[in-house]
């Protein structure tokens, strides 16, 4: 016993005697994995913001506070007791959380509350419920303020519910094919749903598209005792798309109008894809993008919303390459005859002042640089509040646009990745913020001084644990002169003197970017995970990511994969160059175009790469979809050259490493039918790839499959790697 004793009491004195870091704690993928246990308690503090009108406000989940402006003096508006009781809840209105509150009219003491059964607008001066609705739940749920009325999609029929609760039928031949209210275009373009209310609430813009000329994507349900037959609608470069009408509902006179758009189904040279739906402030002319199914013509047109008549073709733009409208035209708040077009014609996206007449103005920003967002407007001072990467590529920081001048006038630190978020007049916006070494501060920003009070500080919530090491820098593109930006994640005990195994993660494609000077340098949390195991992982923003201009993106245009191929080598070089790499022991992961990327560099480059594993990946441009597809590609039909390079079919021979492929069984965006074709093309070149599907999942795996995912993706990589 007294030996036992002993010792324990000799244990627990090494025990404290160790270095404070060899005590911290491991990370598991439930702590990093966004499906995970315990992720939300080591994500940094936050604070849940909204603005009712100028009064910035904090949603908590059982209290709403109001943050003075001048002095951050938080004062108790309303508990969420109070809105039950004046609610007089019942099931159907029982609030179970203020978290989502929000104040939807800037000059009225009303609060918008509810839960999945019902939403009410609770005046909290009054205190009592002043409007309720009873349809929420539904596809595609769209509450105006202004009317008070909502569109919905329900059993594929589109509905309106005005604000006396009469139910208006918008249409009755809804189906799969023939879809009302909702996104179109396969969610290219900027759109994100289907429904677009007037700024009076009185009239409704909604798409209508017809897909029933599109093929089936077969795809199949195994959860039934017999499983069933749940086709996609899959238009994939070159064959037949589907039809896009815009209709406009009014709802004083209860009727249905369609814009007198061009006819797609006979001319494919004519506009095909209507995006980026906007209202005059008037809400008697709707403006939106046209673009030809090529994608190098794009005008922005106007329609009478009365009777469905165009108007006027207010302004083109071409390319030999591609157009990509991403961004609706934007009306001045104080003179309602001109507006704000986005346009990448200068080679960065940039703000242009235009009439209502189609004139330019003039342009308003202008320089090597990305305009990322218009946050919205400074009424009082007439001037444009922007997010840009002007301070530095990988950042994303505030800016103040005189429209006068074209002065920019920087509105944060000048760090980091900011997201800001105005008040109604756009005198006072809140800031989010990040930096490599600063998990989250927020501050509450005045526009006109630039003055910022600080409402929150994050503390480190990994403090305790083992944290890697995180680095950031530039090598030169395959061209000698263009800055690539990558990050390194190496271990915390990373020692110069050893050599590591090392896991190339990768992107690679448009509309994405690995790299931001946000904490951690934008860390992706399995790097993390895999630093921990002993691993060095590195991550290159290749030539075709966003974020970095016109030609830095389309120079991949017609052959994906290859630019961005040759960037990644010149990392796999800079990597060669440190003396801790071990270049014997390199693997390579990514998903989706990530996924076409790691097969695209095993195969090419054989001998380089030991490992793999691919996620949902791109095998053959063929089989992708319509949009996406011919405008980076073209069709197979004109760029034959462009798929064949590109394919992955015959580069199935070459496979000499390690690959693992992944895919959801029922993945919607990447179909199955890329890996599998893959899978084929190995098996009769003698090549020997791992497969791994998750059933009943689509593209991305969600909630616990997810951790579940990315320990399979480790494991991999301990068995054939480390």
């Amino acid at each position: 016993m007294m030996r036992s004793k002993f010792f324990f009491t000799l244990l627990s004195l090494l025990v404290l005697s160790l270095p404070m870091k060899a005590q911290d704690k491991l990370f598991t993928l439930e702590d990093l994995n966004y499906g995970g246990t315990n992720y939300r308690n080591l994500q940094p503090q936050n604070l849940w913001l909204t603005w009712w009108g100028d009064q910035l406000i904090e949603t908590d989940v059982e209290e709403c506070y109001t943050i003075n402006t001048k002095t951050g003096k938080k004062t108790i508006l309303f508990t969420l007791e109070q809105i039950n009781e004046w609610a007089k809840s019942d099931d159907q209105k029982y609030v179970r959380h203020l978290m989502n509150a929000t104040f939807p009219y800037p000059d009225k003491p009303i609060v918008q509350v509810g839960n999945r059964k019902s939403v009410i607008l609770v005046d909290f001066k009054e205190k009592k419920i002043v409007w309720q609705d009873s349809i929420s739940g539904q596809v595609a749920n769209d509450w105006n303020p202004s009317s008070r009325a909502t569109a919905y999609v329900e059993n594929h029929q589109l509905f309106v519910v005005d604000s006396q609760g009469v139910k208006h039928q918008l249409s009755t031949d809804g189906s799969r094919e023939i879809v009302y209210g909702q996104s179109v275009h396969r969610n290219e373009f900027g759109i994100e749903k289907g429904t677009f209310w007037s700024p009076d609430g009185q009239r409704l813009a909604f798409y209508r598209m017809d897909q029933s000329m599109v093929e089936d994507y077969p795809q199949a349900n195994i959860d039934p005792r017999i499983a069933s037959y749940e086709p996609d609608k899959y238009p994939m470069a070159g064959e037949t798309s589907h039809v896009v009408t815009v209709g406009i509902y009014d709802i004083a006179t209860n009727k249905t109008i369609y814009l007198n758009t061009p006819d797609n189904l006979d001319n494919p040279e004519c506009p095909v894809y209507y995006t980026n739906i906007a209202w005059s402030p008037d809400s008697k002319t709707v403006y939106m993008f046209e673009l030809n199914r090529d994608q190098n013509d794009c005008r922005l047109v106007s329609y009478d919303a009365v009777t469905g008549e165009k108007k006027a073709e207010l302004y083109q733009e071409t390319s030999d390459k591609y157009v990509e409208p991403l961004h609706p035209i934007q009306f001045l708040p104080w003179d309602a005859t001109k507006f704000i077009l986005q346009s990448q014609r200068d080679g960065y996206n940039h703000l242009y002042l235009y009439s209502i007449k189609g004139e330019l103005i003039k342009q308003l920003t202008c320089g090597a640089f990305v305009v990322q967002e218009v946050l919205g407007f400074n009424k009082k001072a007439k001037s444009i509040i922007i997010s840009s990467n002007e301070a530095n590529p990988i950042q994303h920081n505030t800016y103040d646009v005189d429209i006068k001048t074209g002065k920019r006038t920087l509105l944060d630190n000048g760090k980091g990745s900011h997201h800001a978020v105005l008040s109604e007049s756009g005198q006072y916006f809140y800031d989010k913020y990040s930096e490599p070494d600063v998990p989250r501060n927020i501050d509450l920003v005045e526009v006109n001084t630039a003055k910022a009070q600080r409402l929150l500080t994050a503390n480190n919530p990994w403090t305790g644990y083992q944290q890697p090491i995180f680095e950031c820098g530039t090598i030169k593109a395959a061209d000698g002169k263009t800055d690539l930006y990558y990050r390194m994640v190496k271990p915390h005990d990373f020692d110069a003197t050893k050599k590591y195994p090392t896991v190339i993660y990768v992107y690679g494609g448009p509309h994405a970017h690995n790299v931001e000077a946000a904490w951690h340098w934008y860390s992706r949390s399995w790097e993390t995970y895999m630093a921990q195991k002993g691993y060095i992982v590195f991550i290159l923003d290749n030539r075709g990511s966003e974020n970095r201009g016109r030609d830095f993106e389309q120079i991949t245009f017609r052959q994906l994969g290859q630019i961005e191929m040759q960037d990644q080598m010149k990392g796999v070089d800079y990597l060669r160059s440190l003396p801790y790499i071990d270049i014997n022991r390199l693997g390579i992961h990514g998903w989706s175009f990530g996924g076409f990327m790691t097969i695209s560099l095993m195969t090419n480059y054989p001998e380089v790469f030991k490992v793999g594993v691919a996620g949902g990946p791109v095998i053959d441009w063929k089989w992708y979809e319509v949009m996406y597809g011919e405008r980076y590609m073209d069709t197979p039909q004109t760029n034959p050259e462009g798929y064949e390079k590109t394919s992955l079919i015959s580069k199935a021979k070459d496979l000499k490493g390690k690959l693992q492929i992944i895919t959801g069984y029922n993945d919607n965006t990447v179909v199955p039918q890329h890996c599998l074709s893959f899978l084929k093309a190995c098996i009769e070149a003698g090549t020997q790839p791992d497969f791994f599907v998750y059933p009943g999942e689509s593209h991305n795996m969600q909630g616990h499959a997810s951790v579940h995912l990315h320990e399979r993706i480790t494991q991999y990589f301990e068995d054939y790697l480390k």
